[in-house]
């Protein structure tokens, strides 16, 4: 690998996968807050990044909580998931769409991905009701900015009477039929974790077209206080608001969200052109029907191009092979010259801690399968995905020189 790498020099400053872009206003409600003593969970920074998201995202209500996870648990808990209900989830998306689940004592089970978008099947999700006829609520995930086929994944959890938790954590700003992520769920989240498109270093917030949500979800994560001259609980609550402090970064943030999308949807534009005379293929979408906010930009390596790849729950092998490459293969390569790959993310029904759990694919339950393939068809959609699969360095502060000598040494993985 070192031999194929001659001639690129590392960079001095590492190339990150996604990191945080400030641009100055961030501080200046920081010190806002400070000088003006509004440093816990109440002040002018919340009020305004809770208006301007609404604005933007085009809901009636947000509630500004202190991460995107503590979005989702408040979504499931208002969903009404008891100890024992079924939740039908994404299965390729981050544990932090699935725990809030469990938090509540609730029983995931696992939706397989598509092709289209890399996002839940709804051909799946339709089968997955079929095994799992008591399901209460879906929990549905947009993977790394792109638009699932959120509408036809509603209208099954319409027809079969469940509650639809949208999580947009890695889509805010993307649109799917003109419309934005965030919106057609009955409850949703975001997330302004430090390596989303904007961020608060972390925060999240829920977003409602309904009133008495919002306040409901305002008081659970204010400790569930009643309204009494002392404290009194007549309900579990949580530490969850968000502080004024971090929302005063959030609203520095919020300006620049549509330039960061252009600058993200550039890097997504070099990768793909030049990449385009390999055994690759970016990471889809539908381009007739969503704009992407374009936040990570991944490949996915032909299946005949494919070097040997072995991983354990820890390790990986590989074997070099000439015109042949693997993920492991191209991380190690980008290590090597200072900037930060990732693996796709892990399917949640290969995760030790959920392999006990049901997994439902298009052709029905994927537990009972004893082949990935049948005919050539991929049963396990997002195990193959991510066996093949790369997320690339996006950060928009990266040059586009320094994304060529990227591209160069992708060139010469193979």
């Amino acid at each position: 690998m070192l031999r194929r790498l001659e001639g690129i020099v590392p960079f001095e400053q590492k190339v990150w996968l996604s990191s945080p872009t400030m641009h100055g206003d961030e501080l200046r409600y920081i010190t806002e807050a400070y000088e003006t003593n509004w440093m816990s969970t109440v002040g002018e920074n919340i009020n305004e990044v809770e208006r301007l998201i609404c604005e933007k995202v085009g809901c009636k209500h947000a509630v500004a909580l202190s991460s995107g996870t503590a979005a989702l648990h408040l979504a499931v808990k208002l969903a009404g998931v008891k100890p024992g209900d079924k939740v039908l989830c994404s299965d390729m998306t981050f544990d932090a769409t699935v725990n809030p689940v469990v938090y509540e004592g609730g029983v995931p089970v696992f939706v397989d991905t598509e092709r289209d978008t890399w996002n839940m099947d709804p051909v799946a999700l339709e089968r997955a009701f079929e095994s799992h006829p008591e399901a209460k609520a879906v929990v549905v995930a947009h993977l790394y900015g792109v638009s699932g086929k959120i509408d036809e994944i509603v209208a099954v959890a319409k027809a079969h009477g469940a509650v639809v938790v949208e999580d947009a954590a890695e889509s805010l700003g993307a649109t799917y039929k003109g419309k934005q992520t965030g919106t057609f769920g009955d409850i949703n989240c975001i997330s302004f974790n430090g390596n989303k498109i904007i961020t608060g270093s972390s925060g999240g917030m829920l977003l409602t077209d309904k009133k008495e949500a919002a306040d409901k979800v305002r008081k659970w994560s204010t400790q569930a206080r009643e309204a009494a001259p002392w404290y009194q609980h007549e309900e579990l609550g949580y530490n969850y608001r968000m502080s004024n402090v971090i929302a005063g970064v959030v609203r520095g943030q919020i300006p620049y969200l549509e330039e960061h999308i252009a600058q993200k949807k550039a890097i997504y534009e070099r990768y793909k052109e030049g990449l385009k005379n390999l055994p690759v293929s970016m990471n889809p979408y539908d381009s007739e029907n969503s704009e992407p906010n374009f936040w990570l930009s991944c490949l996915l390596i032909d299946e005949n191009a494919m070097c040997r790849q072995v991983r354990g729950e820890r390790d990986v092998l590989y074997v070099s092979e000439p015109g042949k490459s693997c993920p492991h293969e191209i991380l190690d390569a980008l290590a090597a010259i200072n900037a930060e790959g990732r693996p796709i993310w892990k399917p949640m029904h290969m995760q030790p801690i959920y392999r006990s759990n049901s997994f439902v694919t298009r052709n029905g339950d994927g537990r009972a399968r004893t082949n990935a393939y049948i005919e050539g068809e991929t049963l396990d959609v997002g195990m193959d995905i991510f066996q093949r699969g790369v997320c690339l360095p996006s950060d928009n502060k990266m040059t586009p020189e320094q994304q060529e000598a990227i591209i160069e040494v992708i060139k010469r993985c193979f």
